[in-house]
């Protein structure tokens, strides 16, 4: 189970029928495996935040990912769209929804970046810290338009076919239980620990089952996470989730349902999706980045096509890096 986060993303209406959020281009999927070019971008994102860590400065950290993400997503053989980006071209200079990524050849994509998902937990030396990018056909990923939260919903492929985000916590939490063969009591729910969702807290913990807490770091958001749980046969349920009557109104002026229940390939409806993650701090699924004579990394890269999940233990000889990416990783 997920909790509410933010996110940001451009404006959107319907088209045809078709769910706002998606554009009105024939999907056209990767001709080619793109899993390694993706992984040397969130490679160098998370060299460049890792000399960032533990020094207090979040923002600092940003920077310096998202530079090194967009020098090397450039060198990329695709034609990308960043639907999911750092926010709006007047608030991020680079990575901005709506900017053109990759060489300009090969597949035409939608494009879903996190250069820190974990910002604070860079900043402070904490674990589970990442660089996160997804690419799926240009097209495929919905966009909720401007409105900023979500309540999602989501577990591994024991439970698929069973849960659902209308129904009370406690009775998801008992489907799950059943699905694995286990008690709630054996059940985990992981949640942002934010004020507002005290009353699931209290929830959660009233059916025995066990909590695991996060501070920050929620992967970068359902578009994102959508593209993974794709290639891990897992599912994802959002529901919009307007802060206030403004943003409600919004969103109904853009043709949302607030009442519609988006599944995984409602978030992300191409059937070629690539997801790519690198470590920056230690954590329960990367090691984070280590710097010595050389630099390695730790990184998973999933494609949904093939249903294939590898993990890739990387060295880097940083003299090297500098020559052809133009970041000074040193620093």
């Amino acid at each position: 189970m997920s909790a509410t986060q933010d996110q940001s993303r451009p404006d959107a209406t319907a088209v045809d029928g078709r769910p706002p959020g998606h554009l009105d281009t024939p999907l056209r999927a990767p001709d080619r495996n793109l899993a390694l070019d993706l992984v040397r971008v969130t490679e160098a994102a998370a060299m460049a935040a890792g000399r960032w860590v533990g020094r207090g400065d979040k923002n600092g950290a940003d920077a310096v990912a998202v530079n090194a993400m967009r020098v090397l997503i450039s060198t990329v053989g695709m034609s990308g769209v960043v639907v999911i980006g750092e926010g709006e071209k007047d608030q991020a200079p680079m990575l901005f929804n709506g900017e053109l990524v990759g060489d300009g050849t090969g597949p035409e994509v939608d494009v879903a970046v996190d250069p820190i998902d974990g910002t604070t937990l860079t900043a402070k030396a904490m674990s589970n810290a990442l660089s996160v990018l997804a690419v799926a056909p240009r097209g495929s990923m919905y966009d909720p338009s401007a409105v900023f939260y979500m309540d999602k919903l989501a577990t591994g492929p024991d439970a698929a076919e069973d849960v659902d985000i209308r129904l009370p916590v406690g009775e998801n939490i008992a489907l799950v239980a059943k699905a694995k063969g286990c008690s709630p009591e054996d059940v985990t729910v992981c949640i942002l620990d934010r004020p507002r969702h005290a009353g699931t807290v209290d929830e959660i913990r009233a059916t025995g089952a066990r909590i695991k807490f996060i501070t920050d770091g929620d992967v970068g958001g359902a578009i994102i996470a959508a593209c993974a749980l794709k290639a891990m046969g897992g599912l994802l349920q959002g529901r919009l989730h307007p802060i206030d009557d403004e943003e409600r109104q919004r969103a109904i002026d853009a043709g949302h349902d607030l009442d519609r229940v988006l599944s995984t390939d409602d978030l992300v409806s191409g059937d070629d999706c690539f997801f790519v993650a690198t470590g920056i701090t230690d954590g329960e699924l990367l090691r984070g980045v280590r710097y010595g004579a050389s630099c390695t990394t730790h990184s998973l890269v999933m494609r949904s096509r093939s249903g294939t999940i590898r993990e890739i233990s990387s060295e880097h000889r940083l003299s090297k890096l500098r020559a052809y990416a133009s970041i000074d990783f040193d620093h």
